[in-house]
């Protein structure tokens, strides 16, 4: 049996909770469906747990009914630390008795999902110390300052050190779910929630983590910032030249410590970070493809069209019709 204690506490997301929630208990359905005689070896017991047993209060108004109260909590094989809406650090540090007992699970096999800000809560509690994590981008410059120890990954949006995941935003809290389906359950379960709760094509769940070694993690500022600056204006004309130009760096040592850094040269970041947000924009808007290729700063369309195509497998046209197709269909 799969013990899954998923924490509330003020100011909670509800979404880092209900989808969590929701993508497990579909997982348990399928499979108790999917294979009778096993299901019991495979059950899941969820619980909701406040620190002092009372329902949760979301901004939006909704209330959430919690089963348990902290210290009712003896033991449990994963706990879900959801987002915090605004500043998180003056809800972590008013939860001493959170904090402290997750301390407890220092050493352990427990599995630890953190998302969003909810990784505040795990850096407070020292679980994070000398290891790779991130958090939301909003908030990284607090989290560094706040927790020097812990190794920010800037440019992740999920990251695995042992036992704990953090997933830097509620979408990607969906990969970490499918990546314990698939662990736990099967493939087949894991492919069939990702049906229902992604639009994603179809991929190893694994492949968004980041590899258990510090190694991958850079702490080079001057690039931390030149990547930054890339997201912030991706659409706009870049070349080495100008960014040489704007950070006051040669082009030889932008090179040399941007691939040293990122693995990528300037240039092959940038596209990937175009061709993330091309992604974005043929999934959630109604742009034209040449639109869309306009708006993340490629004027020529076929030019696009072809990046796209190398980096995606797969044509804008095509990729919009697969991630728009309806998971749901109703049955009459």
């Amino acid at each position: 049996m799969l013990k899954v204690t998923v924490l509330g506490y003020r100011r909670v997301l509800g979404t880092s909770i209900t989808i969590p929630v929701e993508m497990l208990n579909a997982a348990d359905l399928i499979n108790r469906i999917e294979n009778k005689s096993g299901a019991r070896d495979k059950a899941l017991a969820m619980q909701l747990v406040s620190l002092d047993g009372k329902n949760i209060q979301l901004n939006a108004g909704l209330e959430l009914v919690c089963n348990k109260k902290l210290s009712d909590i003896k033991e449990t094989d994963m706990i879900i630390l959801p987002g915090l809406w605004g500043n998180p650090l003056g809800v972590v540090k008013n939860n001493r008795e959170l904090t402290e007992w997750l301390s407890g699970f220092q050493g352990t096999d427990v599995m630890i999902c953190a998302a969003g800000t909810g990784s505040f809560f795990l850096a407070e509690a020292g679980l994070l110390n000398t290891k790779v994590a991130t958090t939301h981008w909003y908030y990284f410059a607090q989290f560094q300052k706040t927790y020097p120890e812990v190794l920010l990954q800037r440019d992740r949006f999920i990251t695995k050190s042992g036992n704990l995941y953090c997933a830097g935003s509620v979408n990607s809290v969906r990969d970490v779910m499918l990546h314990f389906i698939e662990d736990y359950y099967s493939a087949s379960v894991a492919d069939q929630v990702s049906r229902h709760f992604t639009h994603e094509v179809k991929r190893s769940y694994t492949s968004s983590f980041l590899k258990n070694s510090p190694q991958n993690y850079h702490d080079d500022e001057n690039i931390i910032e030149i990547q930054e600056w890339m997201h912030s204006c991706y659409n706009e004309e870049i070349t080495l030249e100008i960014i040489s130009e704007k950070f006051d760096i040669s082009i030889r040592s932008l090179n040399r410590r941007f691939k040293q850094a990122t693995q990528k040269s300037p240039m092959q970041y940038l596209q990937q970070v175009r061709m993330e947000n091309a992604q974005e924009l043929l999934k959630t808007s109604n742009l034209r493809i040449a639109e869309v290729a306009y708006s993340v700063g490629y004027p020529d369309n076929s030019y696009f069209s072809a990046l796209f195509r190398k980096a995606i497998a797969m044509s804008p046209k095509e990729y919009r019709k697969l991630v728009r197709k309806k998971m749901f269909r109703v049955n009459t």
